[in-house]
């Protein structure tokens, strides 16, 4: 099987470990183990707990605590229509690897996370992408959604909140989508990788899982919970797709580390306490970011509405791979180039992490753009 280079993950790999402001990273700032028994309040019972716990195989779907806990982040699902994955990445690529089959019609918006659109083509899918616009503040036209549905289309893939751009379609748009996928019998793949960090309200969006029989969900620990590294994730949808989906998961991974699945528990216990400091963090963290976009006449954007990150349109004549590859030999700063996600002349900001190096990496860049003026 032959499938094209994942651009975004390979130019995190490149300069990611290297790079003094990461301004590319997309997690809200990582929690130490520390920081998490802190935020739990309960930290010589979690402590025990860690203690006894042996590290041998967990629960291949996921621990029944761990279970009921995703659950509950959804309005009507249940630990039967949970499975746990390595990361969100992993939850993606089984779906994917489930539903789609040579031959196959998937539709998927972009810009957008590139798993959605280069595997199901790596399988020998028809891949149509749904062009997401700048000027329609990077929401779908779900008027083109539905002429691009056939009545051979197997799957919708979209991303909500939207990486790269915060976007985020509302409860309306997602009932939308729905009622297009019914009419053929399509399944939804929603990646809502960063659902809880919302601008507005509780952070919370409404989920695919919840409002369509064939919507699947699915989310991870990394992003707005702040714990990347325990690289877990999950998929909510129908239980029947589940034990299909497990299938393919029996040939990659057996379960996730007991220990992971542990501290997961713990801030899935507490997730009060830890998505405050995350909504705090990206709603601190935006106003910088819009107050130094508006002060410039060289940057545009749309405004996210949700998630960690933005897409900035800039007033210059270098591509975005040059002007980041120069931007990090010159001062540090790492964004991700735009034509990663095919639209050439913007960059990626993940203005989530720490706040300090987000206020230098922008007066940085806007020193680095000032010589490009005129």
């Amino acid at each position: 099987m032959k499938i094209d280079q994942f651009a975004v993950e390979q130019w995190m790999n490149d300069y990611e470990e290297t790079c003094r402001y990461n301004l590319a990273e997309t997690c809200v700032r990582s929690l130490t183990a520390g920081e998490l028994l802190d935020l739990s309040g309960r930290r010589e019972e979690v402590l025990a707990e860690l203690d006894a716990t042996p590290l041998t195989y967990g629960p291949i779907p996921g621990s029944p605590r761990l279970r009921t806990l995703i659950a509950g982040l959804y309005a009507s699902r249940t630990a039967d229509n949970v499975l746990v994955t390595h990361g969100a990445i992993g939850a993606n690529a089984l779906v994917h690897a489930t539903l789609v089959e040579p031959g196959d019609h998937v539709v998927a918006v972009v810009p957008t996370y590139q798993q959605h659109y280069s595997i199901p083509d790596s399988y020998g899918a028809r891949v149509d992408h749904l062009p997401l616009r700048e000027e329609h503040g990077w929401l779908p036209d779900l008027d083109e959604l539905d002429r691009l549905v056939t009545p051979d289309t197997k799957l919708i893939a979209v991303n909500n909140p939207n990486n790269p751009t915060g976007a985020l379609i509302d409860e309306a748009g997602l009932a939308r989508i729905a009622e297009i996928a019914d009419r053929v019998g399509a399944w939804v793949l929603c990646d809502e990788v960063y659902r809880g960090v919302d601008q507005a309200g509780d952070g919370f969006t409404t989920s695919i899982a919840d409002l369509y029989r064939r919507g699947i969900s699915t989310g991870s620990m990394s992003k707005p919970y702040s714990l990347a590294g325990l690289r877990l994730g999950w998929i909510v949808g129908p239980a029947e797709l589940l034990n299909e989906v497990t299938t393919h998961r029996d040939y990659t991974t057996i379960s996730v580390g007991r220990v992971d699945d542990l501290l997961a528990c713990v801030a899935l216990e507490h997730k009060d306490a830890v998505l405050a400091r995350s909504q705090h963090i990206t709603r601190t963290n935006l106003a910088i970011l819009d107050e130094w976009v508006n002060s410039r006449s060289d940057v545009t954007y749309v405004k996210p509405a949700s998630g960690t990150t933005a897409l900035i349109r800039y007033d210059t004549a270098l591509g975005s791979y040059d002007l980041c590859t120069r931007l990090l030999e010159h001062t540090g700063v790492m964004f991700t180039p735009g034509a990663a996600f095919g639209i050439e002349h913007t960059v990626r900001i993940g203005f989530a992490d720490d706040t300090e190096n987000l206020r230098t990496g922008l007066r940085l860049f806007g020193e680095f753009l000032d010589q490009f003026i005129n």
